[in-house]
């Protein structure tokens, strides 16, 4: 069934529309006292003490740019063990931040998942601002800490919980599904969130003939393909995944023997419907 109806900010007047990813994190506890700089300098003893770190990435990171990331790499590892903190590493993260200082890794919900199984007080989230903002949700009685506060995402900042309750006035009585991949500020506005996996599942469970479902409309579509429930979708989208096409896919198989022989699919339901099923007839 396809969706019945698609909105977005601009259907509401623009009110009271302001980005998730501009908002800063509320004051936690008081800060513990800096610590003096350590050494950033390539030496011997840094070299020793990082070389099984650099046997696991060693084929992707080259001797001198290893000579520039180690003592990072060995400042961080021993700062974390110092503080009792965790380091959460999302699935995207570059290759000395993935093996070499992260404890976890994985998507953003295995993250969340791992996030309520830690033990240590400080969870450093190495992902975006709803990643870490999750991870605080589940550990409400520990630090969480984000390295770089411009790390957003294009999707959860295309919408914000005042966005919802407008929906929830135009629609009333309407359920409201959310993506996990959202701000605490919309989650703390729906009725129950999902993941791409279980969404169809989620959106079933109301028992609802119609649903509201946000942010993402390309999710939307594929929850709308999958079950006679109505929805109602909202105009987000991550802006990587809207990046590959169809044709872009097509074209790797027809230059790969072994794309053309496997027929690779790996596409989240996230993406344009025609890179989820790139040999579909063209409309």
């Amino acid at each position: 069934m396809p969706i019945i109806g698609l909105y977005g900010p601009e259907d509401f007047g623009n009110a009271i529309h302001q980005s998730a990813a501009g908002t800063q994190p509320a004051i936690g506890p008081e800060p513990r006292p800096a610590l003096s700089m350590p050494s950033l300098q390539w030496t011997a003893e840094v070299e020793r003490a990082t070389a099984p770190l650099y046997e696991r990435v060693k084929h992707v990171i080259s001797p001198v740019e290893w000579a520039l990331m180690a003592p990072h790499v060995k400042a961080i590892n021993e700062l974390k063990r110092e503080r009792d903190a965790v380091i959460l590493a999302h699935n995207y993260q570059t290759p000395e931040i993935f093996h070499c200082v992260a404890d976890i890794v994985g998507d953003s919900l295995q993250l969340a998942i791992e996030a309520s199984r830690v033990k240590a007080s400080t969870i450093v989230q190495c992902g975006v601002h709803f990643m870490a903002e999750t991870s605080k949700i589940l550990n409400p009685e520990k630090t969480v800490l984000i390295p770089d506060s411009r790390a957003g995402c294009s999707l959860a900042s295309s919408i914000t919980g005042a966005d919802v309750r407008l929906l929830r006035e135009r629609f009333a009585g309407v359920p409201v599904v959310a993506y996990v991949n959202t701000s605490a500020d919309v989650k703390a506005e729906v009725d129950i969130c999902c993941t791409s996996s279980n969404a169809v599942e989620v959106v079933e469970s109301l028992g609802a003939p119609t649903v509201i479902f946000l942010p993402d409309q390309y999710l939307a579509r594929y929850v709308a393909s999958k079950t006679p429930v109505k929805i109602i979708a909202w105009k987000g989208a991550c802006e990587v995944h809207e990046r590959f096409t169809g044709d872009e896919l097509r074209a790797y198989r027809e230059a790969d023997p072994l794309c053309r022989s496997s027929r690779i699919r790996n596409a989240r339901p996230t993406c344009w419907p025609k890179l989820i099923s790139p040999d579909r007839p063209r409309t």
